[in-house]
């Protein structure tokens, strides 16, 4: 768990970032509708919730600051029997006021009064440029005699970067979680089932442990639907003899995890899924292994698309030397994104690549990425052995950025061949 202290050191780091004689607001976020009169399962925006811990919507955190003074006010929904008697309980501004390490707490009714107020004598209002539009038409009527509107998410952004240990803690029990639902998918004997089936094991396996919701939408695909990279129609058969690519991962707690196995319907790679499966998985230890503190992104994207070219052209799959063929970008027809991606609250998570000045963000310590190569070998495509058709491997890893080096926090998760194959046989 993050404590309310931990909030408010980071509400007081930003409060550090915001210029003097400024007011920075940040509101929650809004429930979506679905159809009609029903709504999407609510979910509290990263950034809120990464400076509150607070769940609830319609609430709002408001930063005034002067020369050095600063002055933190939160604003909640007020307390209302005949609305929770429908959507649930709210923690009021009394509650509010006990828990929360703030200075005032107010109901959000009182929001544009209050608002108004704290502008007097600012000259710089900070607040999220991504906001509703009805928000920010708000935000702008009172502040349009301030010098200056900054975009708060950017600040935040920066110190979302780097991961405490009560944030890296959950982010770890959120991969054990996923662990769990990995291997019983390994396990699951799938044979004529359909790729559903397979995702409604591995999402009870997410809610069995207290992860009630996944990071982000499960890819259970299943023969060449693997070489859409964003599958999430998941209604095939799973059919003997293919692979199943299952790109699947648990938020626990706000914090995501995010983990892809490729993985025989039948408990047993052929020999050309074993190919392109090592080709793949010897490039990913590589790249990992390459991970350190000033280490940059970029070097690890380089040497993976010039790995997987040299593995493409031992198999067969591009014709020519390396140097003419990553020139041609040629090996991006098999290998299209990129090697990985920040994670945290968010399953990609919104913290920059590049500092103010354009120039590549250095791995630091604390930072977690995901590393995922792959290979994507279309079965309508006549250029390469045939063999090697309609298979689609991806394989991702969690790693933490460490001092000396880095952590791999989902190597208990079975991936190598012998692994996987030795996990089905284990029934």
């Amino acid at each position: 768990m993050i404590s309310e202290l931990e909030y408010k050191s980071r509400r007081d780091a930003l409060a550090k970032k915001l210029k003097s004689y400024s007011v920075g607001v940040m509101f929650s976020a809004t429930h979506k509708t679905r159809s009609n009169d029903t709504e999407y399962p609510y979910r509290q925006n990263s950034n809120f919730y990464y400076l509150t811990g607070f769940k609830e919507a319609n609430s709002c955190l408001m930063i005034v600051k002067k020369k050095s003074k600063v002055k933190t006010v939160l604003f909640v929904e007020k307390k209302d029997e005949t609305k929770e008697l429908w959507t649930g309980k709210r923690l009021g501004e009394v509650e509010a006021k006990k828990r929360f390490l703030v200075d005032e707490v107010y109901i959000v009714d009182e929001f544009e009064k209050k608002f108004k107020k704290y502008l007097e004598k600012k000259q710089t209002l900070y607040f999220d440029f991504k906001l509703d539009y009805s928000k920010v038409k708000t935000l702008k009527r009172y502040s349009k005699n301030l010098y200056t509107h900054k975009n708060i998410a950017l600040l935040l952004q920066e110190m979302r970067l780097i991961k405490s240990d009560s944030e890296i803690k959950l982010i770890k029990k959120a991969i054990t979680i996923t662990k769990d639902a990995h291997h019983k998918a390994i396990k699951f004997k799938k044979t004529d089932k359909k790729e559903y089936e397979l995702q409604a094991l591995i999402e009870h396996t997410f809610k069995t442990n207290g992860a009630y919701s996944d990071a982000y939408t499960s890819i259970v695909a299943c023969g060449n639907s693997a070489n859409t990279l964003h599958y999430v129609d998941n209604d095939k058969k799973l059919v003997d003899g293919e692979l199943i690519l299952i790109d699947a991962g648990c938020e626990y707690k706000y914090y995501a995890s995010d983990i892809t196995r490729t993985i025989p319907v039948n408990g047993k790679f052929s020999e050309a899924q074993i190919e392109l499966y090592n080709m793949v998985l010897d490039v990913q230890v590589q790249i990992i292994k390459m991970i350190k503190p000033h280490a940059k992104r970029s070097e690890l994207q380089k040497k993976s698309e010039e790995l997987l070219c040299d593995g493409m052209i031992k198999l067969g799959i591009l014709k020519g030397k390396r140097k003419k063929l990553l020139k041609k970008n040629a090996h991006k027809k098999y290998y299209p994104h990129g090697i990985g991606h920040w994670m945290g609250l968010d399953v990609h998570d919104e913290a920059p690549y590049k500092d103010k000045k354009e120039k590549e963000i250095p791995f630091m310590s604390g930072m977690v990425l995901t590393i995922e190569p792959a290979i994507y070998c279309d079965k309508d495509d006549k250029t390469i052995p045939k063999k090697y058709r309609g298979i689609g491997i991806r394989i991702e890893d969690d790693i933490l950025v460490t001092k000396n080096g880095f952590e791999n926090l989902s190597f208990e998760i079975a991936k190598s061949v012998e692994e996987v194959e030795k996990l089905y046989s284990s029934l």
